[in-house]
Formats: C-alpha cells, structure tokens, sequence
C-alpha cells in the first residue's frame, strides 16, 4: 500500500527513519548531483519528512544544502550532549558532518522535527567519503573513502577527531562497519571484492580475517543482525546477498546464498523481527528477504521505482497493536528518477 511520493531535489542515494522513541515519524532522504563542466562540483540535499502510515502523510519538515552526499546514518543512542538524535552526513567533499535534530512537542506523544542544525564538521580525506557508520555507543564512526582507506573518527564534546586511520583496501571502499556487538570490531567491502574484518584494538589496526574468494564483483554493504551475535550479510555487484556466520568465514554459510537480480545496493535488518531484511538490488528494485539457517527466501518484492534502487529503511515503532500485527512502514529511494516512497507491504512478511 502507498503511504506518499514524492520527487527529491537530486539523485536520491539513502534513506534513514529516524531509530530515537518520539521521533519515530522523522524520515531523513539525502541526494547527489555532479555538476559537469570545466570545474565540476557535486551538490546534495538532505531532506526530512514527517511520515505518518495511517493518516497517509508524508509531510515536508526541512532542506538543508550540502555537498554531494554519498551516505547518512542517525546515532543509535542519544548522547548526554547535546542530548537529541544526531544525524551523520559522509560527502563527496572528504567531510563528515554531523546534524543535530531539534524536536518541537506538538501532540504530547510524539516530536515533529523542528529541522537539523550543524553541530559540527571535519574534513577527515582529500578523498570521497563513500560510506558511515556509528559504533552502538554513537561514540565513534568508520568512514570508507574512496582511496581505499578507512578512518576511525571520534565524536567528544560536539567535536570530531581522527582515531585511526589506514589503507584497508586497494580500490573504492563502499562497506564500512562495525560489529554490534563486539565493537571493537569493524568489517569492511569494497570494489577489490575483498570481504575483510579489521580489530581497532591494535593501531594500526590488523585485520582478523579477510576473504578474497567469495565475491565475484565489488561488495556495496554489510549489516551484521542486531539480535544474533554470529550471523551477517553481504551485498555484491554480483547480485548476491551472502549470509555469513562470522566463526568460519572462509565461505558463506550457504555457498550459493540467493540471487535478487541486481546489484544489492544496501541491506537493512527488521529493527525487531530477527531473519527478515529489506534490500535496494540496483538494478531490480527493493526485495524483503527471510533467511533462517541456511533457508534464504524473497518474500516481497516492490518495484515502483523506475531507476537506480539504492535507499531503503524499516520504520521503527510497534510491530502489533492490541494483539494484531501492523504492516511495517517502509521507505525507499532510487538514484536517478529522484524517486521517494514511503509504503507498506502488500502481504504479511512476518510469517
């Protein structure tokens, strides 16, 4: 079921709902523009929404203008300060930013974002900044460059600094992150096809394995599952989303894993439901996934997009109310038609 559309400012590349209880209804949707020409620039734009299923709204709360954005992720915590959810921005321009989100309580049960401010930024690389993600404290973040390099960055006192940084990878790195739950742990992909695991307990950091066999193509995402401390995924160019249990990782825990058809672009894990993930695969629209063991099956597809299919979020919020299950809320973006959609899926995923 349509909940909203609407057509973005630029290419759309992420979508992220916001994760923090009373800003559950705040969707964030960033974009990316190559200005061509004797000196080209890259332009972006984040964009938020108020999204609300029920009522069928997707309502404009904010633009804010930046520099061409290849990823955002919001803190998986409020922080004491400044004590509001967080938005990290990762840009063509080689800088990490960091956007506060200040609420106005207009209803009493729920926060409609007043908008993001910049609370502070860094230029961590004359290289691009292709991917980021918040360690589970929103302490710190790994970035992938595009040189192939991955930087650890500190987020104190409102100010980022530079931890660790090093040469993970000999091409453009689009996979950068950390393991829920030991983080001292960062995984990492990129377009070499090399699938590695680095322990920032050592500085500079040394990789704890690192498998070169198993992707064909470059990797464009890796999610480790919030609910089993064993099980992540991989997406490839190579159209397959690859199932990995992290104590054997000389190959996947089902050598075939399932191919979706398009490049898996990004893979996000239901917030609640263990087993079921929601997939941008490029080139063929968005697919929700359930795995079990070694048991892989697409139990939804959506394919109103007409481009590029790289953004895609789960809604947080009550999986049932007074004992019946809701439809999970869903946002999805696509590259070059500018696309947003927020829906709901036409069956029952979580059987």
């Amino acid at each position: 079921m349509e909940v909203g559309s609407c057509i973005l400012d630029g290419n759309a590349d992420a979508v992220e709902f916001c994760p923090h209880d009373s800003f559950y209804n705040v969707l964030a949707a960033s974009t990316y523009v190559l200005q061509e020409g004797d000196r080209p620039s890259r332009s972006g734009c984040i964009t938020l929404f108020d999204v609300d299923a029920e009522a069928g709204r997707l309502e404009l709360i904010q633009k804010v203008e930046t520099a061409g954005i290849f990823d955002i992720k919001w803190s998986p915590r409020l922080l004491q300060n400044p004590g509001c959810p967080l938005l990290a921005q990762a840009d063509a321009d080689g800088y990490v930013r960091i956007h506060s989100l200040q609420g106005s309580d207009s209803d009493g049960s729920k926060m409609h974002g007043n908008g993001l401010n910049e609370l502070c930024g860094k230029c961590i690389s004359s290289s691009m900044c292709l991917c980021i993600d918040w360690n589970p404290s929103a302490t710190s973040m790994a970035v992938g460059l595009s040189d192939g390099s991955v930087s650890i960055i500190s987020l104190d006192d409102s100010q980022l600094n530079i931890l660790q940084e090093w040469k993970a990878h000999d091409f453009e790195l689009w996979a950068a992150s950390f393991d829920i739950q030991q983080p001292t742990l960062v995984y990492t992909g990129s377009d070499d096809c090399k699938f590695s695991c680095w322990d920032l307990r050592d500085d500079p950091s040394n990789w704890v394995f690192r498998n070169t066999k198993a992707h064909t193509m470059g990797i464009c995402c890796i999610a480790k599952s919030p609910s089993d401390p064993y099980t992540l995924l991989t997406g490839c160019y190579d159209e397959h989303l690859r199932i990995w249990d992290v104590r054997s990782t000389s190959k996947p825990v089902n050598e075939s894993s399932i191919c979706l058809g398009g490049g898996v672009w990004r893979i996000k894990h239901h917030p609640a439901i263990p087993g079921l993930v929601l997939t941008a695969c490029m080139h063929n629209g968005f697919a929700i996934v359930k795995f079990d063991g070694n048991q892989v099956q697409v139990v939804e597809q959506y394919n109103k997009h007409s481009s590029l299919a790289y953004g895609a979020d789960w809604q947080r919020g009550d999986v049932s109310v007074a004992g019946r299950k809701k439809s999970p809320v869903i946002a999805t973006c696509s590259f070059y038609d500018r696309l947003l959609h927020v829906w709901t899926p036409e069956g029952d995923v979580f059987v």
